[in-house]
């Protein structure tokens, strides 16, 4: 039988294309000077001196990538920062790191295509959060001067809060009111609030101070805080009797005070014929 032959394959090793630092080397504006006793993650730090006579110490690997081209004289950012001047995020431009900390990240002064200069955190800019000064969201502001929703004419701008634009209306009663933009487009906002009240005044039915449907509506239930069983009808705690009353047009009308609680329950029904009276009488006169 034949022997197989072994094939032998060499592995040359990837040369290392990282220039070497050492004394003298120049990386941008710096020249370095000589090695410290310290160490970075392993890394030799160096001493290095700045054209413009400044001196930094940074490692080898920062040396070997170019990240740090100076002693802070010329770029904005500190050493470990990234330099993000001039590029751009959206409709977002940076301009300059500040002191701030945001995310874990430095935060960063952008100037939007808008005009409009915002703060904002190198994590929200990579991962595509912040792209405007806020000009891109929902809903865009829109020129809602002089036009006219339901009884309110917008008068004047007043500002963006919790999202939603803001604007000055005067009402055709004479009242001024703020309403949001979202709001008055959909027809949510129509006055200042007058037409609700108005809404609110007819459907109580008022007449001389007293509301129709609230008298049908206690004669088909009990007010929560009644504790007899009826309305109109409790007991007076200091004497222990049964009394007897009922409201109409703004008064009340004691009816009696009785031993027995059927008394004072009798006395309050015929206390209500004025309720039902009064509720014919509104009635005969919408016909």
């Amino acid at each position: 039988m034949e022997t197989a032959k072994r094939t032998e394959i060499t592995i040359s090793p990837v040369p290392d294309t990282r220039p070497k630092i050492k004394v003298g080397c120049r990386v941008g504006k710096l020249i370095v000077a000589a090695p410290t006793s310290q160490r970075k993650c392993g890394y030799t730090v160096w001493e290095c001196r700045c054209d413009c006579g400044g001196r930094i110490l940074l490692d080898t690997r920062c040396l070997q990538r170019g990240t740090i081209l100076d002693c802070g004289c010329q770029s904005r950012t500190k050493p470990g920062q990234s330099d993000i001047t001039g590029m751009r995020f959206g409709k977002l431009v940076a301009v300059e790191p500040t002191k701030q900390r945001a995310c874990g990240t430095v935060v960063w002064r952008c100037q939007c295509d808008c005009g409009k200069e915002v703060l904002t955190s190198l994590h929200q800019l990579r991962a595509g959060y912040r792209k405007s000064c806020g000009c891109l969201s929902h809903p865009p502001l829109k020129d809602f001067v002089g036009k006219r929703f339901g009884r309110l004419t917008v008068t004047a701008y007043a500002g963006k809060r919790d999202g939603m634009h803001r604007w000055k209306c005067r009402c055709d009663c004479g009242r001024e009111t703020i309403a949001g933009q979202t709001l008055l487009q959909t027809g949510k906002t129509k006055s200042c609030g007058c037409l609700q009240a108005e809404m609110y005044k007819k459907n109580l039915k008022l007449v001389d101070g007293t509301s129709v449907a609230i008298l049908e509506a206690h004669k088909k239930r009990l007010n929560r805080n009644n504790t007899s069983g009826h309305t109109g009808v409790y007991q007076d705690a200091r004497n222990g009797k049964w009394v007897a009353q009922i409201g109409f047009k703004g008064k009340t009308y004691y009816l009696g005070a009785y031993s027995d609680k059927q008394d004072a329950v009798e006395a309050r029904k015929r206390g209500e014929e004025m309720h039902d009276d009064f509720i014919e009488w509104y009635y005969s006169k919408r016909m």
